[in-house]
């Protein structure tokens, strides 16, 4: 890792150790420490809570969350009940005392983190909850599975896409300018005129950000041309280019095609794999010079 990255990395956890002690100042005019407004969040979002599994979620030493939760059931916000099923153990609940404590508390944040975002507009805060849900999965955060979701392009997405392809196949293979100019023409083309019964463009979208995407565009007499197939670095393994390609296999059966064609690299193997799965076949290959690189270039058909 570049020193650089080092000190990014640090600059933001400046940065976000003073927004994180904004949104916490409300616990100040509160009669609960940071530390116990985190164990009532727990014991009211959870139906069953032991104090070992209160340790083990909070990271908290075992004798210092002991005394807080004396404190809170001695305050008259938690209760100790027997376990349903363990006699050997308590759950600890929380009591009415608790439950108005911890409505009170979740209001006053809501308050605060509606007073940080509210000078950010519509896009900016979508900008802004789809970066945080992926810092947090990159980080290793024990998020649920979302769902990818395939969908048509939005306004805005036609240039992402083209951007993004640009940046991996820079970044992954070395490839110049000319491949975004290649694929801005192509995709600008769709953009500007296509014909929506013959021609389509499907987008895999994943907790609001865009995680792939490929077209289906027109290529003449009875011919389909798969177009334009990425799939973000982070995305892959999660079966989103296969989807894609069979999106686009679909839709060519559903608008009477023939044949789908596309036109590929030798070096993309991940996509080429796909597409010997989806059942295209290799009819060609040549050396070519392209993109500022030597490669093989290969076209594959699939009938339909």
């Amino acid at each position: 890792m570049v020193s650089s990255q080092i000190s990014d990395v640090r600059a933001f956890n400046r940065f976000y150790t003073r927004i994180v002690g904004a949104l916490d100042a409300h616990l100040l005019a509160s009669p609960y420490s940071l530390g116990e407004a985190r164990v009532i969040y727990e014991v009211a979002t959870r139906q069953t809570v032991s104090a070992a599994e209160l340790s083990r979620q909070l990271g908290l030493d075992p004798g210092y969350l002991s005394r807080m939760l004396v404190k809170l059931a001695d305050a008259g916000v938690l209760a100790n009940l027997p376990h349903p099923t363990d006699r050997r153990q308590n759950v600890i609940t929380l009591t009415e005392q608790g439950r108005v404590a911890f409505d009170n508390l979740e209001a006053d944040a809501a308050r605060s983190v509606t007073a940080l975002l509210e000078h950010l507009d519509a896009t900016e805060r979508a900008t802004l909850m789809v970066s945080m849900l992926r810092i947090r999965r990159l980080l290793g955060d024990d998020l649920p599975s979302s769902p990818v979701i395939i969908r048509s392009p939005r306004p805005g997405d036609i240039g992402h896409i083209v951007g993004r392809q640009a940046v991996i196949y820079a970044e992954e293979f070395g490839w110049d300018g000319s491949y975004e100019g290649l694929a801005a023409e192509i995709a600008g083309k769709f953009a500007q005129k296509h014909d929506p019964f013959r021609e389509d463009c499907f987008v895999a979208e994943r907790d609001g950000e865009v995680i792939g995407s490929v077209f289906l565009v027109d290529a003449g007499g009875g011919v389909a041309q798969l177009r334009l197939l990425y799939v973000e670095p982070f995305a892959r393994g999660l079966g989103v280019g296969k989807t894609l390609v069979a999106q686009c296999v679909a839709r060519a059966r559903a608008a009477d095609y023939q044949k789908i064609k596309l036109w590929t690299q030798s070096i993309l193997v991940p996509a080429r794999r796909i597409y010997a799965e989806a059942g295209f076949e290799l009819v060609r290959s040549e050396p070519t010079r392209a993109f500022g690189q030597d490669l093989v270039s290969e076209f594959w058909e699939l009938e339909l």
